[in-house]
């Protein structure tokens, strides 16, 4: 088949959807891969990395777009690529179409054959390509949530580890799944305060043992919601519905009993966020206050990072990328 890879077009996104090595994987298959020009820039992989990996450059998105059978790409096509998509195209790339009528129906109306990577799913229910990113948006959390309580940012100016002698920050995190998990180990390893929620109880006794009982873990229930979300100073939405919008867990009125200048993170922005006040933002302009509460809702986390982001993604797509290459 004949695999294109063109540069993202969503603001401040600078991952890519193939690495070096997965372009010798596709040629050593007979595959032949088109990669724009510059895709590769903003996570530090050159246009001659890819050449001497076997791709061939085109100066254009439209050019990848045209000759590739099967696209690659990391976010959802935007309007000025909707244009690109036809019947006889394969796309495989996150979606989120739970948040997005639009873009369904674009490609409903192209009769492309479009293939989620967050709907990718095992026998044991996991998401082996939402994985990756879920553990970066997770760690990241911790640092975007610590850095929106800065006075700078408008929060409250606390230190989430403490010091000798005052409080740590307590952490509320809304999830025990990949992203809540991986919030939760990074914000006991700074030294917070943490509380996590979750349906699952044995999720919880996973997490507990993972970081030694350092957590309090509560059932996911309206009681315990309102109950550790008001006392937090940092609370991090990371609940999932697989292929469907994110439950609303947060509401206007819970957020008016926080401490004002407090700080909320929404890892499930993507899905349209756990929160009544939830609105996408971007890195180049990540928070917003509501209801007194410093917000921050970017919905392409990863991309903060996209060294990490794009090899970390590329381990597991390129596996299910190839087998769709095979299919012709």
């Amino acid at each position: 088949m004949r695999i294109g890879v063109p540069k993202e077009t969503k603001d401040d996104e600078n991952r890519v959807a193939i690495t070096p090595s997965g372009v010798i994987a596709f040629c050593a298959q007979g595959h032949e891969v088109f990669v724009e020009a510059g895709a590769g820039r903003g996570s530090h992989i050159t246009d001659d990395a890819f050449q001497r990996a076997g791709a061939t450059l085109l100066p254009s998105a439209v050019e990848v777009w045209r000759r590739a059978e099967l696209v690659l790409k990391v976010k959802e096509p935007l309007p000025a690529e909707y244009g690109f998509l036809r019947d006889d195209l394969v796309l495989f790339t996150y979606l989120h179409l739970a948040a997005d009528e639009k873009l369904t129906s674009v490609l409903l109306e192209s009769r492309c054959t479009a293939i989620a990577y967050e709907t990718v799913q095992l026998d044991d229910g996991s998401l082996p390509l939402l994985v990756p990113m879920s553990e970066v948006a997770g760690r990241l959390s911790i640092q975007a949530g610590a850095i929106s309580l800065e006075m700078k940012e408008g929060g409250k100016g606390i230190l989430l580890p403490g010091v000798s002698g005052v409080r740590r920050g307590r952490v509320t995190i809304l999830g025990a799944g990949v992203a809540g998990f991986n919030a939760c180990v990074v914000a006991v390893g700074i030294g917070a305060d943490v509380t996590i929620l979750d349906i699952n109880p044995r999720r919880l006794a996973y997490v507990s043992d993972v970081v030694r009982g350092n957590v309090t873990s509560l059932m996911s229930n309206r009681a315990n919601i309102e109950a550790a979300v008001s006392e937090a100073d940092l609370v991090i939405g990371a609940v999932l519905i697989p292929g469907a919008k994110a439950p609303r867990l947060v509401t206007r009125e819970l957020l008016r009993r926080m401490e004002p200048c407090s700080a909320f993170v929404d890892i499930a922005v993507d899905q349209g966020g756990c929160s009544e006040t939830t609105r996408a933002t971007t890195h180049h302009d990540p928070r917003y206050v509501e209801e007194g509460i410093v917000h921050y809702a970017v919905a392409n986390m990863p991309g903060a990072v996209p060294q990490t982001s794009t090899y970390a993604l590329t381990n597991v797509t390129m596996t299910y990328a190839l087998e769709l290459a095979e299919q012709g």
